[in-house]
């Protein structure tokens, strides 16, 4: 209970307004404001330039990407690959229980 009530009593002197008619928090959310501006535009210069660099540089990194049949390949490949893995996994899992089974069928006599 003391805790809900420090914590209304914070939120109230927060939002209340002072003598001035402004409240104690407009000065941390202009504050934020301010940081949030001043990032917006930092973001949008290193935009720019990062779109420039790729714009002079496109081709060149269009011919390092790989082709899509050889993406579409290796994909294939890894995929295979672990088809097989789980059916062997799979088989092996099987081929364990139904040696359990037998080993208990044995012991209770069926």
């Amino acid at each position: 209970m003391l805790m809900g009530v420090a914590i209304g009593t914070t939120v109230t002197l927060l939002l209340r307004r002072g003598p001035r008619g402004s409240r104690p928090a407009g000065a941390i959310l202009a504050a934020a404001g301010t940081g949030t501006a001043a990032a917006g535009r930092w973001a949008g210069r290193g935009a720019k330039r990062g779109a420039t660099w790729v714009g002079d540089r496109g081709e060149e990194i269009a011919d390092r990407l790989p082709s899509l049949d050889d993406v579409a390949g290796e994909i294939g490949e890894y995929l295979s690959a672990a088809r097989e893995t789980i059916s062997d996994t799979v088989s092996d899992e099987l081929s364990d229980l139904r040696k359990a089974l037998r080993k208990q069928r044995k012991r209770i006599g069926v």
